[in-house]
């Protein structure tokens, strides 16, 4: 048997003096263990140990601080991951598994799982449904994690040792993200609670992720699991929605966050899902006074908290189709997967939508701003405003809504009571703002004309000839 201890208590002396070199430890251990067996007890214990591996194979310290995240987008779901689903795909239907029974059975699932979510409607996960839903979703979740996570990293709010909890993680889209979004040289211990049989695949998905990111799925519902500890990161993706009683989940593991942690939330960019992730936020918010909105939906007035609608999400650049998802969707088409045919897109999910919740409890918010009373107008009172010109502060909080015509654009200060939208009629270089700047991103409107929509019950913010726009952030 290895002497475990013996191995750790020598790389703790050593991890201060010179790298940490197996072929040097097993020597000082009673029974001198193969190198190889002291090599994967310092991976197993690297996150307690604090060191990461280098590739000439020896160990050191990982460097104090925040990361410093290279993100540039998603283009594509990777390679080395589609492969790995593959091969699960192939291990349950053979290698023709796009076509005849097995195809056409995927495809079902796929169908079945879309009826039952329009349907606000629950699905029970066994080995086929869980496998459909992979293909169907690893890429998008894979994707839209990333561009959530961005916004703390990108801030220096992730260090380089992170313990990681997902809730209710699938078949391993935002894990695999998390894994890729994180630099080589950061230590992670993810936890993953996922009851369902989505759990298999995602203990197959994980079997991709490099030393240091050390991985544990916990079988159990969310209601029920009892984290070990505390988290830098608390993910729940596109799960919330789907409990009972999704403000008292997160309200629980609010409990599990470090003091300068983030709670991470996403759901699907559809109105339903949408607008009830914003309603557990603002119930959570009302349950933790300490808790604080980091993003997107920063309340800019003190005291101040948004009623209207609260439908605002986020939008990407389309990933590239995998192979996976092309083939099955041509399999539909000519009943075989000779690539001759092109399929119509039904089992292509290339969109990248979302809506995202960044909660912490140390007060720190992405944009640190108080608008001037005097100088800019409040949404809260808006109704005092129609037909006049006003000055307003306002963050950017969709991407262009309107499928045609002028451009329109969901816009809050945290205090609306009902939607208010910026509308572009007349584009100049005083105003391109609007338009170009990122979701998030905080504006200052001047001279905006604001009209009410009796067809919407909303507010319209007309941008025109007239006014200026200015990013503030």
């Amino acid at each position: 048997m290895t002497d475990t201890d013996a191995i750790l208590d020598n790389a703790r002396y050593l991890r201060n003096v010179r790298p940490i070199d197996p072929e040097e430890i097993y020597e000082y251990v009673d029974g001198q263990p193969h190198p190889a067996v002291v090599r994967e007890t310092l991976r197993e214990h690297a996150f307690e140990l604090g060191v990461r591996e280098r590739e000439d194979g020896t160990f050191v310290p990982v460097e104090d601080g925040t990361i410093t995240p290279a993100f540039d987008g998603v283009e594509r779901f990777p390679e080395a991951y589609a492969r790995r689903l593959e091969d699960l795909l192939v291990d349950r239907y053979g290698p023709g598994w796009p076509k005849g029974d097995s195809g056409a059975g995927l495809r079902e699932r796929i169908d079945r799982l879309k009826e039952a979510y329009f349907a606000d409607e629950a699905v029970t996960y066994d080995e086929d449904t869980a496998l459909a839903y992979a293909i169907y979703h690893l890429p998008d979740y894979y994707a839209a994690i990333q561009y959530v996570l961005d916004e703390v990293g990108r801030a220096g709010l992730l260090g380089r040792r992170l313990r990681v909890l997902e809730v209710g993680a699938g078949t391993g889209g935002p894990a695999l993200g998390i894994h890729d979004y994180l630099p080589e040289g950061t230590l992670v211990e993810y936890d993953a609670v996922e009851p369902s049989a989505a759990a298999d695949i995602l203990e197959a998905m994980l079997e991709e992720t490099r030393p240091g990111f050390a991985t544990m799925v916990h079988r159990e519902r969310a209601e029920s699991f009892a984290p070990d500890g505390e988290y830098d990161l608390v993910v729940f993706a596109n799960v919330l929605s789907e409990l009972d009683d999704p403000v008292s989940v997160a309200k629980r593991y609010l409990e599990f966050l470090t003091d300068d942690g983030t709670l991470v939330a996403l759901s699907p960019a559809e109105e339903r899902t949408a607008t009830r992730l914003r309603n557990i936020e603002r119930g959570l918010l009302t349950r933790r006074e300490d808790a604080t909105v980091y993003a997107p939906t920063v309340r800019l007035w003190p005291e101040e908290s948004p009623e209207d609608r609260g439908w605002t999400f986020a939008r990407q650049s389309d990933l590239e189709p995998p192979a996976f998802q092309s083939r099955l969707d041509r399999a539909a088409v000519d009943g075989n997967d000779d690539g001759l045919a092109a399929g119509d897109g039904t089992y292509l999910n290339t969109d990248v939508q979302y809506a995202y919740l960044l909660v912490r409890t140390d007060g720190k918010r992405a944009i640190e701003y108080t608008p001037d009373p005097d100088e800019v107008a409040k949404m809260a009172e808006m109704e005092s405003h129609v037909t006049d010109r006003i000055d307003l502060d306002a963050l950017k909080l969709s991407p262009n809504l309107a499928e045609e015509g002028n451009p329109l654009f969901k816009i809050s200060d945290g205090s609306e009571a009902v939607d208010h939208y910026a509308v572009l009629t007349r584009e100049s270089a005083l105003n391109e703002s609007l338009l170009r700047a990122p979701y998030g991103t905080l504006l200052h409107f001047e001279n905006v004309l604001v009209l009410w929509n009796d067809d919407e019950e909303a507010y319209n913010l007309v941008v025109d000839a007239e006014t200026v726009v200015d990013r503030l952030s």
